[in-house]
């Protein structure tokens, strides 16, 4: 229920009390104020319009380097041609620079997007550094407004919550109920308290200084991570770091799955690493979220005060869904489906854990990651 009363001390940097962020003028500043770093395999569908997306920035100005991870299909082609037609004299002038770097092997105890990552990272020419996904937009003052909050904030890491673009009821069920299960570990209005252990870290906007960033390892220290966009949040917050959460409705987008499968899918290579493949640990998790799901059911079916119970449960959901409509962007009458959801989740943890298991290993982005080498770096615990 604290999700309820105090979501609303998230920032927005859509709303007051941001009026004075005036940005940088980028005519006028001669080097770029932050270094935006886009790894993609395989994305020739998103990443032309993520990252005219960011060329499109104003108020900024901003070094752009993508990172062509192996692709098989044309991913590195566009980005090629694009940068090509931003150093053509003859095309509208920009303030950013697009650089693309090609990676055409994966050395050995690396995964392959903390090594793109780190690659890039190398070539960055600015005090700030955001790490994104290939198939994220951006509105034109995003990056502006979000470095000058930082930098009022006297950040060192801050993550924007990006829209969840959904197609679908189902989709927006699994978005919905996998927040409303997320929301009794995680609360985003206490990342930014310096003794809470609440912190965060998401692909698509992760934006840190330079410094911090290097003085952590970077990312070869996340080297064989495949949540390395979430533990480099943990990382950032166990330094003593100063982190912060804003929202940005209209500012972030990103299409992360296709259908409510499409979650599934995507969460098979995550949820056994939320649990440091520990299995005793990650089945305890699947019990939890059986119980979650089921019991609330069956109090209804039961009658008498458990039947109370089981509405006041879902009373709180439906608060929670309320409440969180701004970050999720799940129209609220899809809390209807959350048992769906949530069961669906449950599911896909099972299937994370099963799938890893039976191949001995990870798949990501066609390459098998064996699990004696996860484990070997993943650490025990949060």
């Amino acid at each position: 229920m604290e999700w309820v009363f105090y979501s609303t001390r998230v920032a927005d940097l859509t709303r007051k009390p941001f009026p004075e962020l005036v940005p940088d003028d980028p005519l006028t500043t001669k080097c770029a104020a932050l270094t935006v770093i886009v790894p993609a395999c395989n994305e020739q569908k998103a990443i032309e319009a993520t990252l005219r997306s960011l060329l499109r920035s104003d108020g900024i100005r901003l070094q752009v380097i993508a990172v062509n991870d192996r692709s098989t299909d044309r991913t590195g082609h566009i980005m090629d041609a694009l940068a090509a037609e931003f150093r053509n004299p003859s095309s509208i002038a920009s303030p950013h620079t697009l650089e693309v770097l090609h990676i055409g092997e994966l050395p050995s105890e690396w995964l392959g997007k903390p090594h793109a990552l780190a690659m890039a990272a190398r070539q960055a020419r600015a005090d700030w550094l955001l790490f994104t996904d290939g198939d994220v937009l951006f509105a034109p003052n995003a990056l502006a407004l979000a470095l000058e909050h930082a930098r009022a904030q006297q950040a060192d890491h801050l993550v924007v919550m990006p829209d969840w673009i959904t197609h679908s009821l189902a989709e927006s069920a699994m978005h919905g109920a996998m927040h409303a299960l997320s929301t009794w570990t995680l609360r985003l209005w206490r990342v930014a308290d310096p003794k809470a252990k609440d912190f965060l870290g998401v692909g698509a906007f992760n934006l840190i200084r330079r410094r911090v960033y290097e003085d952590l390892g970077g990312f070869a220290s996340l080297r064989m991570e495949v949540l390395e966009d979430l533990r480099l949040g943990w990382k950032v917050k166990r330094a003593g770091y100063r982190q912060r959460v804003a929202l940005g409705p209209g500012l972030v987008s990103v299409r992360w799955s296709d259908g409510a499968w499409g979650v599934v899918r995507n969460l098979e290579k995550n949820l056994f690493a939320l649990y440091r493949y520990n299995l005793l640990v990650a089945l305890g998790a699947c019990g939890g979220l059986a119980i979650q799901v089921v019991w609330p059911l069956a109090a209804l079916a039961w009658g008498g005060w458990a039947t109370a119970g089981a509405v006041l449960w879902f009373a709180a959901i439906a608060g929670i869904y309320a409440a969180s409509q701004r970050i999720t962007c799940v129209p609220f009458y899809s809390v209807v489906l959350y048992p769906f959801g949530a069961g669906l989740f449950c599911f896909a943890h099972l299937r994370s854990i099963g799938l890893a298991l039976w191949r001995d290993g990870v798949i990501w982005r066609g390459t098998l990651y064996l699990l004696k080498d996860l484990r070997a770096h993943a650490g025990s615990s949060w």
